[in-house]
C-alpha cells in the first residue's frame, strides 16, 4: 500500500549497522570480575577464586551468546558484505598484532634476565640451581605437534577454497586432535617439571611464556572446534568464510610464537 515505506527501508550502503546488544557491556563486566576476582585470590582472599570463576563462566557465556548473534547475521540475515568481511579480516589481524605485543612483553623480560644476569641469580643463566628442562623430549615433540597441525590446517584451508568439504572437515579434525595432544603433553610437562613459577626469574619467565602459550592454545582449539561445527552446518562456501580464516590466522600465529619458545626458552636457554 506505502511503497515508498518499503523503499525507505531499503539498504542504500554496504556496511552493517548492528542491533542493540546487551553482550559488550555484560562482557565488560564479567572480564573485570575475572580480573578482580584473581587480583584478590593473589593477595590472599578467598572470595577471590569465586569471583574469578564467575566471570570467567559469565565471559565464555556471554561470548557463546555474542558470537551466535554475529554467525546469525553473517550466514542467516546476509549482514556480511564484501567491505564488511574486509573490516572483520582487518580487525582480526590488528586483534593478532595485539597479541604479538602481549609475548613481546614477556619475552622482554625473560632477554633482560637472561643476558645480563644479576649477582642475586648467581650472575649465570640459566640461574643457579635451576634444572631446565630437556628440548630434545617433550618440547621436540610439541614443536611437530604444532608444525604439523598447522600443514593439516593449511590443506584443510586448500580444500575450502577448492571446494572440498570432506577434506576440509579431515583436516579440521586432525588439527583439533594434534592440538588436544599438545595440551595434554604440557600438562605432563609441568606435572612432571624439576622447578616451579616461584624459582626465581627463570622459573616466573618460563611458566608465564609457556603458560600464556598454552591458554592461547587452549583457545584456538576452541575457534577451530567452532569451524568445524559451523563447516558441518554448511555455514561456509568458497568465498565466505571469514570465521575460518580467523581461526587460521589465529592458529598459524601459535605456531609461529611455540616456534620461537621453543628455540628461545628450550634450547637456547640449556
Amino acid at each position: 500500500m506505502f511503497p515508498y515505506l518499503n523503499k525507505a527501508r531499503e539498504q542504500k550502503h554496504p556496511f552493517h549497522i548492528v542491533d542493540a546488544s546487551p553482550w559488550p557491556i555484560v562482557t565488560a563486566f564479567s572480564a573485570f570480575f575475572i580480573v578482580f576476582g584473581l587480583a584478590l585470590f593473589m593477595h590472599s582472599y578467598t572470595v577471590g577464586l569465586t569471583l574469578f570463576f564467575f566471570g570467567l563462566v559469565m565471559t565464555i557465556l556471554n561470548a557463546s551468546f555474542w558470537w551466535r548473534d554475529v554467525v546469525r547475521e553473517g550466514t542467516f540475515e546476509g549482514a556480511h558484505t564484501s567491505l564488511v568481511q574486509h573490516g572483520l579480516r582487518f580487525g582480526m589481524l590488528l586483534f593478532i598484532v595485539s597479541e604479538i605485543m602481549l609475548f613481546f612483553a614477556f619475552f622482554w623480560a625473560f632477554f633482560h634476565s637472561s643476558l645480563n644476569p644479576t649477582v642475586e641469580i648467581g650472575s649465570i643463566w640459566p640461574p643457579k640451581g635451576i634444572t631446565t628442562i630437556s628440548p630434545w623430549y617433550i618440547p621436540l615433540l610439541n614443536t611437530m605437534l604444532l608444525l604439523t597441525s598447522g600443514a593439516a590446517l593449511t590443506w584443510s584451508h586448500a580444500a575450502l577454497i577448492g571446494g572440498y568439504r570432506l577434506e576440509t572437515i579431515s583436516g579440521l579434525l586432525i588439527t583439533i586432535l594434534l592440538a588436544t595432544i599438545f595440551t595434554l603433553c604440557q600438562v605432563y610437562e609441568y606435572i612432571n617439571a624439576p622447578f616451579d613459577i616461584s624459582d626465581s626469574v627463570y622459573g616466573s619467565t618460563f611458566y608465564m611464556l609457556t603458560g600464556l602459550h598454552g591458554g592461547h592454545v587452549i583457545i584456538g582449539t576452541i575457534f577451530l572446534s567452532v569451524a568445524l561445527y559451523r563447516a558441518v552446518l554448511h555455514h561456509y562456501t568458497v568465498n565466505r568464510h571469514v570465521g575460518y580464516e580467523s581461526a587460521a590466522w589465529y592458529w598459524h600465529f601459535v605456531d609461529v610464537v611455540w616456534i620461537l619458545l621453543f628455540l628461545v626458552v628450550y634450547v637456547w636457554s640449556n
